[in-house]
């Protein structure tokens, strides 16, 4: 108990210099660093000021250490494990710098302590990784622990002053992506998706706020959310941005064909209506196949492409009703009224022919396409029309299939356009080249992933993974602060 002591006697000093002189860098500093041990020495002793007042033994008596009750249970301190980020070493491929926003406070990563038993009910992350700011405030022999969460306000009170909030969003991302290890998973889940199929879902990255506007994102073939960690967290670090968006996640076994895939994120885009009915209307960000997926979003088809593939309509096909409603949903559907923009970034809007390569071949004869996938083919087979222009169809088409220029859904969707209502951005790498239009991003060339019509389009030195390109989330941030709904 005399470390906390000790701990908590020099947060006392550093808060009576700083409400007399409340620019001191150094007290503040100093006050952060002690605030942070006293967390970590209630970690360690297993005391929750927040359930019952502790007693704390000082060399100038004892101090009562208290902490408001918690708003509600998804804010107990009890459920988390809580890491001062001062302690923690953040480095890898997703974290090529580490910024904080200086303030007061001592930054912590709040960790679930058990796993979230609703969190495909609720669309929350299985566990919850969050960034919270610790600030101490003193009366008398009493001090007061409160955590606040520096995505919902940037200021902290000490005393009678007030003070810019010290966060660090960083952190929280860097110990999701070291404990549970998303990204090991993309090329599995590309090679066997029905495996993985309870990986897919919508993830909240924050806790719900009705007033921000969500911004989900897709990733592409063979990779998992954790692409997006460089940029959600960049765009993060901005004050104005964490003041109006809040961020999402989709994430999917990226062996299934992708119009399966867009069909489970309608799906789940139907859960958000029902679980948070008054959010804002969303942006989706789509990379590569993520942006095909988001393109279907935003497109009416109709029966359209329906009508490409089979020559009776859904309600009189002769199959089995669960055979007949996948198709229905993957092939017929309209504009989702709920997207208010998308960004697509390297988009294949017309097929890589890498996918029609010896190495999109190779690629694509490793999926292992789903069981139920190989009987909707058996059963429809006999039904499809013939399209000599066409990749003849000669099994249940994989996400490698869907990528080719000369497959029939791709070639159908691109002859849609995407809803007038719903304005779209295009990000384009080109390996730094400068030849563009005749430029690549190594995967996917111009000629695919330009659209006409878009509001803007940037061409960034990048390779395919131009959502990880500096500039590129720069883009980004430029277009989600011109474009606030």
């Amino acid at each position: 108990m005399g470390a906390l002591g000790d701990d908590l006697l020099a947060a006392k000093a550093c808060y009576g210099v700083l409400l007399s002189r409340p620019g001191d860098d150094q007290a503040r500093k100093l006050y952060n660093f002690a605030v942070g041990r006293v967390v970590e020495e209630l970690e360690r002793t297993n005391l929750q000021p927040w359930k019952q007042t502790a007693s704390i033994t000082t060399d100038e008596g004892s101090y009562l250490l208290t902490s408001p009750k918690p708003e509600d249970s998804e804010h107990d301190p009890s459920r988390y494990n809580l890491f001062p980020t001062d302690r923690l070493k953040i480095s890898g491929k997703f974290f090529k710098t580490h910024p904080t926003v200086d303030g007061l406070g001592a930054p912590l990563v709040a960790v679930g302590r058990e796993e979230n038993p609703q969190f495909r009910r609720r669309y929350a992350l299985h566990r919850v990784y969050a960034s919270v700011t610790a600030v101490i405030n003193f009366k008398g022999r009493r001090a007061d622990l409160d955590f606040i969460d520096p995505l919902k306000t940037e200021r902290a009170a000490l005393g009678k002053r007030v003070f810019p909030l010290a966060a660090d969003f960083d952190a929280s991302t860097a110990m999701l992506l070291a404990r549970e290890r998303p990204d090991r998973i993309g090329f599995a889940r590309l090679v066997h998706p029905q495996v993985y199929a309870n990986t897919t879902g919508l993830f909240q990255l924050q806790h719900f706020d009705q007033k921000k506007t969500p911004v989900i994102c897709i990733h592409g073939l063979q990779d998992t959310p954790a692409g997006w960690a460089p940029m959600i967290d960049a765009l993060r670090d901005d004050r104005w941005i964490r003041e109006h968006y809040q961020f999402w996640v989709f994430s999917y076994p990226s062996g299934y064909p992708y119009p399966y895939s867009a069909m489970l994120l309608r799906e789940n885009l139907d859960g958000i209506d029902r679980v948070f009915p008054n959010h804002k209307r969303v942006i989706l960000i789509g990379h590569s196949m993520g942006g095909m997926i988001s393109r279907l979003m935003v497109t009416d088809a109709g029966d359209k492409i329906w009508r490409e593939f089979f020559a009776t309509p859904p309600e009189k096909m002769p199959l089995a009703p669960a055979t007949r409603d996948l198709l229905e949903k993957s092939l017929v559907f309209n504009h989702r009224p709920e997207v208010h923009r998308v960004i697509f970034i390297s988009t294949p809007h017309r097929g890589s022919t890498i996918a029609s390569s010896w190495i999109g071949r190779i690629g694509s004869s490793l999926v292992k396409s789903p069981r139920f996938m190989a009987s909707v083919y058996t059963s429809a087979k006999p039904l499809l029309i013939t399209d000599p222009a066409a990749r003849p169809i000669s099994r249940m088409p994989n996400s490698v299939d869907t990528l080719e220029p000369n497959d029939r859904f791709v070639q159908a969707v691109n002859k849609l356009p995407i809803a007038r209502s719903i304005p779209y951005n295009s990000i384009i790498g080109d390996r730094g080249r400068g030849d563009t239009p005749n430029s690549s991003d190594g995967v996917v060339p111009y000629w695919s992933s330009h659209l006409d019509g878009a509001q803007s389009e940037l061409i960034v030195p990048s390779d395919h993974l131009a959502l990880r390109n500096p500039q590129a989330i720069a883009e980004v941030e430029r277009i989600l602060k011109l474009h606030q709904e």
